[in-house]
């Protein structure tokens, strides 16, 4: 798994601002957050390297990302939107012992408990997570639908080209690594029939498309980059919010959120 290019991924949503409106705003605060995290990235990358052989969420030391969290504090509170900003100011009086206790309930994959706090312990994990992970080999498996190296549930898919068409692959909620995986299946039941597995398309952005599953009634966005060779699926798929929504409306329920919380 390659080291994160933090420059596309900034880069990339500082152009889809103005050509995506509709999630202008996420877009612009997701930029701040990438930043944060690339500064992250870039310490623990110093001080933390993986062992193939233990479990990565064991492997996450919490102590190296305590510190972080005013700093993530102060984003939040000075662009995030109202209610994150609000959550932040609840956060920073509740102190270091409740970070903590968020930090470590991410890193044990407990479910969040609903409200803007989860936003906060992931923003801090992934990028550790994700260095982690680029240290270790992915094995590819086509019918899984958990993370090989972590055990998460994936936030998205991707379609890269392969031949004469693409190939698919998931990403991971909690480390980002990413496997390939089978077209016609879905990854949270395991459904293999075309008839069920509906694929749904907006005009603004045709590379993105909400990919359901009409038996267990889950979705994930998958960024089709063979059709867009610009895209950076991580940023393409929170600008594609307006079809999180849709799909919403429609029934279907995200097998897992992305870091913005859609």
């Amino acid at each position: 798994m390659p080291t994160p290019d933090w420059k596309a991924r900034i880069t990339r949503a500082e152009e889809l601002i103005s050509d995506s409106p509709a999630a202008a705003q996420l877009l612009r605060f997701y930029r701040h957050v990438a930043e944060f995290q690339r500064t992250v990235y870039e310490q623990v990358s110093k001080q933390a390297q993986a062992d193939p052989q233990r479990p990565l969420r064991g492997q996450l030391n919490l102590d190296l990302l305590v510190p972080f969290f005013p700093e993530l504090l102060d984003l939040a509170e000075g662009n995030g939107p109202a209610q994150l900003a609000e959550s932040a100011g609840t956060l920073r009086a509740a102190g270091e012992n409740k970070w903590r206790e968020l930090l470590m309930d991410h890193t044990a994959g407990l479910e969040p408990g609903g409200g803007t706090e989860e936003f906060f312990a992931r923003a801090c994990v992934e990028p550790y997570a994700e260095h982690l992970a680029s240290q270790i080999a992915t094995r590819h498996l086509q019918s899984a639908g958990t993370c090989p190296v972590c055990t998460g549930k994936p936030v998205m898919a991707v379609l890269r080209p392969e031949g004469e068409g693409a190939r698919r692959s998931l990403v991971c909620s909690f480390c980002l690594t990413e496997w390939d995986f089978r077209r016609l299946l879905c990854p949270a039941c395991g459904e293999g029939n075309e008839r069920n597995l509906p694929v749904y398309t907006a005009e603004g952005m045709p590379h993105v498309r909400v990919e359901g599953c009409d038996t267990c009634h889950h979705y994930l966005l998958s960024v089709d980059v063979s059709r867009n060779g610009l895209a950076v699926p991580l940023v393409d798929e929170i600008a594609a919010a307006p079809l999180d929504l849709w799909a919403g409306e429609k029934g279907y329920q995200k097998i897992a959120t992305n870091l913005l919380g859609f």
